[in-house]
C-alpha cells in the first residue's frame, strides 16, 4: 500500500471517528426530552418522507429560491456515488465503479449534470444572499457562515468536477463506461495545454482537496446550523401525520407530575429538540408569519433557534448531573437560566394566531405552534404570566368556567335564544337526528355570529335536513383555552361535552366555526370522542349537490364576491374547495382570490386565542388582510368562520368602506339564492 493510501486511511478513521462521537453526543441530547411514538404508521411516514423529504414538495413551493435548492439537495444524493468511489479509490489508486458498465454511465452522466447545476446553483445562492439580499436570509450573525458553506459546496462540487475531467488523462486506464458529456471535453483541453506530469498533479491536488473538504464538511455539521443536511430526511419521517396543529393532551392525574406545559427544554418532545437539529435558517416561516409581518416580535424561526441554543447550553448538563456529577459554577449559572425569558421573549409567544402558515412552509416539517402552545401551557398554568395584550384571559377563562362561553355577561341559559322562532329541536326534545348542529359560543350570543347560525339552520329545514342542537347543554369546545394554555380548562370542557355527545348517541355533527370544527374533529379523539365532524359548507355543498338544496337560476344578479380562507378549516383540514364550491355555481357571482389565498391565506388574526387579546405592537393583522381582500374590487367579501367574518368586518370599518362593502358567510350567501320549497 502507498504511503498516500495510508495516510488517507488515517485521516478516514480520524474523520469518521470525530464524527461518530458527534453524533452519540446529539443522540444523547434527544434523550433529555420527553418520549414521543413517532415511528409508528410506517408505509404513510415513507410516503411523507418521499414527497417531503426527496422530492422537495415544498421547497419547490418556492418558485425562486425552490428550484435552486431542489437541484443542490438532489446533486448532493447523486454525488454521494462519487463520495464512496472518493473512498475506495483512496485505498487503491484507481479503483472505480467501472464494472458496473451501463450502470456506471448513468451515475457519471448524472455526476457530470449536477455538477453543473450544483456548480451553478450555489453562484445563484451567492448572489441571492450577497448582491439581491432576500430579505428573509439577512440574519444578523450568520452572513460570513453562509457563504463559506456556500463557497465550500462550490469548491467540493468544482474539485470533483476537475479530477472527473482528468482521471482518463491521469491513469491511462479505459474507464470505457465512464460517460461524462460535460467532463471529458475539459478534461481533453486541459490536457492539450498541460504535460502528463502537470495533469497528474492537478488531478491528486483535486483529489486531496476533495476528500479533505468532504471529510471536514462532514464534522463541520454538527456544529453548525447546516446540520439539517445530516437531519433534514429523518425529521421530515418522525414529523406528525395528519392534522399538524394536533397538541398533546396532558394527564392531570399522572402520578408524580410536577410540571405542566413547557417550562425548559426537557419537557419537550424529542421530536421538538429534534426540529432544533433541522432548522436550516431559511426563514421561509418568518416570512409568512401574520405576527411578524405585522411589526409584532414573533418571529418562528427564532423560536426554534432559541430551543436549539438551549439544548447546547442544557442538555449536557442534564446528562451531567444525571451522571451523578457535580455542576462548576459557570454551568449552575446556565442551568439557572430560563428558556421563557432569557432565550425565548414571552411577548413573541402571546403575539402568535396558531394560523400555521409556519408550518405549511417550512420545507422540513419542523412544528413550530405545538412548541409555542407548550410554552403558552407552562406560563397560563404554572406562571400565571399573561403580558399587556393577553392580561384579559383570566376573565376570559373565569366566563368559560362560569357560564362555557368567552365572552363575560351571557347565561348558559341564553345559548340557544338565536333560534327563537326557528322550531328548532334540543337533542333532549327528541335525541333521534341525522346531524347535531354545533352552534358554538360566537354563533350562539354574538348578534353577527347569531345571523349566520339562523342562515344556516334555515337551509338545513329547507333541505329537510333532521337536525338537532345541543341548547343550554352546549359548552365551549375548549379551543381557546387550549390554543392559549389553559389545557386544565380545555380538558374540563373537552370531557363535559363528550359526555353529552355519549348520552344522546351522537354520531355525525356540524359546525359553523372552524374552531370548533377542528377541535372536535381533531382533539376530541385523544379523549375517546371520535365522531363525523364536518364544516356548514361541506355541509351546504352537499346539500346542493344531492338536490336538497336547489339554487334559484332565474335570478341573476352579477355580483364579485372575494373569498377569504379562514386558517382553521383551509390550513389545517386541507379543505379549500367546499366553501367556494357552495357559492360558485350561484349563476352570477364571481369568485375573485386576493394576492394570498388557499393554502397561502393570511390569517384574519383572530386565531390561538387572539380573538380575545389586544394588539398593541404594529399594524393590525385583520386590517391587513382586509386591505388585501378590498384590493380585489369586490363588493362582498366572503367567509366562513365567525371570528373572520368579526374581524374583517373591524377590518372594513377601519378602511371606511363600511357603506359600499359587505362581510358575509357562506351560508348567508347561498341563504339569499335557494329556492325555499324544495
Amino acid at each position: 500500500m502507498e504511503l498516500q493510501n495510508i495516510i488517507f486511511l488515517v485521516v478516514l478513521a480520524a474523520a469518521g471517528a470525530l464524527f461518530a462521537r458527534s453524533a452519540q453526543r446529539l443522540i444523547a441530547w434527544l434523550g433529555v426530552a420527553k418520549p414521543d411514538v413517532r415511528w409508528d404508521r410506517l408505509p404513510e411516514r415513507l410516503t411523507q418522507t418521499f414527497v417531503v423529504g426527496f422530492a422537495q414538495s415544498k421547497i419547490l413551493r418556492d418558485k425562486a429560491a425552490g428550484p435552486i435548492h431542489a437541484m443542490i439537495f438532489w446533486g448532493f444524493l447523486v454525488l454521494l456515488f462519487s463520495a464512496l468511489e472518493m473512498i475506495l479509490e483512496g485505498v487503491h489508486e484507481g479503483w472505480s465503479f467501472n464494472f458496473l458498465g451501463p450502470i456506471y454511465s448513468v451515475i457519471t452522466v448524472l455526476t457530470d449534470i449536477f455538477c453543473v447545476l450544483i456548480i451553478v446553483g450555489t453562484m445563484m445562492s451567492l448572489w441571492r444572499r450577497y448582491v439581491s439580499k432576500v430579505k428573509r436570509l439577512q440574519v444578523e450573525g450568520e452572513k460570513v457562515e453562509a457563504g463559506l458553506i456556500l463557497l465550500t459546496i462550490f469548491t467540493i462540487v468544482t474539485s470533483l468536477f476537475v479530477q472527473n475531467a482528468l482521471r482518463l488523462h491521469a491513469f491511462g486506464e479505459d474507464f470505457s463506461w465512464a460517460v461524462r458529456p460535460f467532463a471529458r471535453p475539459l478534461g481533453n483541453t486541459i490536457a492539450a495545454l498541460g504535460s502528463p506530469d502537470t495533469i497528474e498533479i492537478v488531478f491528486h491536488a483535486a483529489w486531496w482537496l476533495h476528500a479533505i473538504l468532504i471529510l471536514g464538511f462532514m464534522n463541520y455539521l454538527p456544529f453548525s446550523k447546516h446540520l439539517h443536511v445530516l437531519t433534514s430526511i429523518p425529521n421530515v419521517f418522525f414529523s406528525r401525520l395528519g392534522p399538524v396543529n394536533n397538541l398533546e393532551k396532558i394527564d392531570f392525574e399522572a402520578e408524580g407530575a410536577e410540571t405542566f406545559g413547557v417550562v425548559d427544554i426537557e419537557d419537550f418532545s424529542w421530536k421538538t429538540l429534534l426540529d432544533g437539529y433541522t432548522c436550516t435558517h431559511c426563514g421561509r416561516c418568518t416570512s409568512v408569519c401574520p405576527a411578524n409581518q405585522t411589526g409584532k416580535v414573533l418571529d418562528p424561526r427564532g423560536i426554534i433557534i432559541a430551543i436549539h441554543e438551549r439544548t447546547i447550553d442544557k442538555a449536557p448538563l442534564v446528562l451531567k448531573k444525571q451522571e451523578g456529577q457535580e455542576l462548576t459554577a459557570d454551568e449552575q449559572a446556565v442551568w439557572d437560566k430560563k428558556l421563557i425569558g432569557d432565550y425565548v421573549n414571552p411577548d413573541a409567544l402571546w403575539a402568535c394566531t396558531t394560523c400555521g402558515a409556519c408550518m405549511q412552509e417550512c420545507p422540513v416539517n419542523i412544528e413550530h405552534v405545538p412548541a409555542i402552545v407548550g410554552m403558552r401551557r407552562s406560563m397560563v398554568m404554572m406562571e400565571s404570566a399573561f403580558n399587556d395584550e393577553s392580561a384579559l384571559l383570566p376573565d376570559i377563562y373565569g366566563n368559560m368556567e362560569t357560564n362555557s362561553v368567552p365572552w363575560g355577561g351571557f347565561g348558559q341559559a341564553d345559548r340557544a335564544q338565536w333560534a327563537d322562532g326557528l322550531g328548532v329541536k334540543t337533542a333532549s326534545e327528541d335525541a333521534t337526528m341525522e346531524v347535531l348542529f354545533w352552534v358554538g359560543c360566537a354563533g350562539s350570543y354574538d348578534e353577527r355570529a347569531k345571523k349566520i347560525s339562523r342562515s344556516f339552520a334555515e337551509l338545513m329545514q329547507i333541505a329537510g335536513v333532521d337536525f338537532r342542537i345541543l341548547g343550554t347543554e352546549e359548552n365551549c369546545t375548549g379551543d381557546v383555552a387550549r390554543r392559549t394554555g389553559n389545557e386544565y380548562l380545555a380538558d374540563m370542557l373537552t370531557k363535559t361535552n363528550i359526555e353529552t355527545f355519549q348520552r344522546y348517541g351522537v354520531k355525525k355533527i356540524v359546525a359553523t366555526c372552524p374552531h370548533c370544527f377542528n377541535t372536535l374533529k381533531n382533539d376530541y379523539p385523544q379523549y375517546g370522542g371520535s365522531y363525523e365532524v364536518i364544516h356548514h359548507t361541506q355541509f351546504i355543498r352537499e346539500l346542493v349537490e344531492s338536490g336538497r338544496l336547489k339554487i334559484n337560476r332565474e335570478a341573476i344578479t352579477p355580483e364579485t364576491i372575494a373569498y377569504h380562507d379562514s386558517c382553521y378549516l383551509g390550513r389545517y383540514n386541507d379543505e379549500f374547495e367546499a366553501p367556494r364550491a357552495a357559492i360558485s355555481n350561484i349563476p352570477g357571482l364571481e369568485i375573485l382570490e386576493p394576492q394570498r389565498s388557499g393554502d397561502r391565506g393570511l390569517c384574519c388574526g383572530a386565531g390561538g386565542g387572539r380573538m380575545f387579546m389586544e394588539e398593541h405592537v404594529g399594524d393590525r393583522v385583520n386590517v391587513v388582510r382586509t386591505n388585501e381582500l378590498l384590493a380585489t374590487g369586490a363588493k362582498t367579501i366572503a367567509a366562513n368562520c365567525p371570528f373572520c367574518t368579526t374581524m374583517i368586518t373591524d377590518g372594513v370599518k377601519a378602511a371606511d368602506k363600511a357603506d359600499s362593502v359587505v362581510v358575509k358567510d357562506v351560508a348567508e350567501i347561498v341563504r339569499e339564492h335557494v329556492i325555499s320549497q324544495s
